[in-house]
């Protein structure tokens, strides 16, 4: 994790994250222990609730609606471009396999040429 982002986790750890769940035992609904990320009510947000959360952000910014599979997509795409490496990205992506990683980052063929004149004997 980045300092930008943990820094930002930390904060909403600090700030919000503790008054979104202790509203929420005040309902004395289901818990939010074990969760990171909660609603404004304190209910744990679930993987539909992200879903709906960056399209909406998405349109808000005024590009095509976004998927968190697409930004995971892009993120494997852009660091691949940027030279990390394959294995690397599969760690940060969790995968068990490269062969799972390789699907997520198709390589640009601006990035190739690249790459071919950067490091090819003959180019």
């Amino acid at each position: 994790m980045g300092e930008e982002a943990a820094g930002a986790l930390e904060r909403y750890l600090e700030r919000g994250r503790g008054l979104l769940a202790v509203s929420r035992e005040a309902d004395s609904g289901p818990g939010a222990a074990g969760r990171l990320l909660l609603s404004r009510s304190g209910r744990p947000l679930l993987t539909s609730d992200i879903r709906r959360l960056v399209v909406k952000y998405s349109r808000l910014a005024g590009i095509d609606a976004a998927s968190p599979h697409m930004l995971r997509h892009a993120y494997a795409t852009h660091m691949l471009e940027r030279g990390a490496d394959l294995r690397a990205i599969q760690e940060l992506l969790g995968h068990a396999s490269v062969s799972t990683t390789q699907v997520y980052t198709h390589v640009s063929g601006a990035h190739l040429r690249r790459t071919y004149d950067l490091h090819h004997p003959r180019a």
